[in-house]
């Protein structure tokens, strides 16, 4: 289905918000795959602050405990989660360091909800792949404060170092059960 028959012209982020809260369940358990564009809408303080059961791996107090936390998430009700790309025609491009993610985007938890601003919507997957290599990545790798080709030289290099932050690429075309993806 064509993305342009969901998008609403000046939308604003308020109208954002209550329409991601609406989608999810007060009774459900929430976590989330570091969203900048959550965050800045202000859902993963509401969630926080509204009394959801979240798993919130920020409050691990180890690497193994983070990383449990990680595992935890594809078994929540809710996952919220951005996207890196989306085509016109729907398809969802994401680049992801640990596959956590991508894992959650693609199955385990009942439902998913992606916040996207128009500003990730390109013509095709090609457009999305590049999108999210040489735009989202390095912005990416510079909010998480790590050491990738990319920070220095402000384009993708194909890199293959230990912090990369693009070992797993996925391309969801479709949502299998139907709905479960919200964008």
């Amino acid at each position: 289905t064509p993305l342009s028959q969901y998008l609403r012209k000046n939308q604003t982020k308020e109208e954002a918000k209550q329409i991601i809260i609406s989608l999810i369940p007060k009774e459900d358990t929430v976590a989330w795959g570091g969203s900048a564009t959550m965050n800045e809408l202000g859902i993963i303080d509401y969630v926080k602050n509204e009394n959801f059961k979240v798993i919130d791996r920020d409050l691990a107090k180890t690497p193994e405990e983070r990383q449990e936390m990680m595992r935890q998430s594809l078994l929540s009700d809710t996952f919220l989660s951005g996207a890196n790309a989306i085509t016109e025609d729907g398809e969802i491009i994401n680049v992801d360091g640990n596959g956590n993610r991508v894992a959650a985007l693609t199955f385990g938890p009942k439902s998913v909800v992606i916040a996207c601003g128009i500003n990730k919507i390109v013509r095709s997957v090609q457009d999305a792949e590049t999108r999210a290599r040489t735009i989202a990545a390095p912005i990416n790798a510079q909010r998480f404060d790590i050491t990738t080709p990319c920070i220095a030289t402000g384009r993708c290099c194909d890199c293959k170092s230990p912090q990369s932050i693009c070992c797993v690429i996925s391309r969801i075309r479709l949502c299998k059960p139907k709905g479960r993806i919200k964008v």
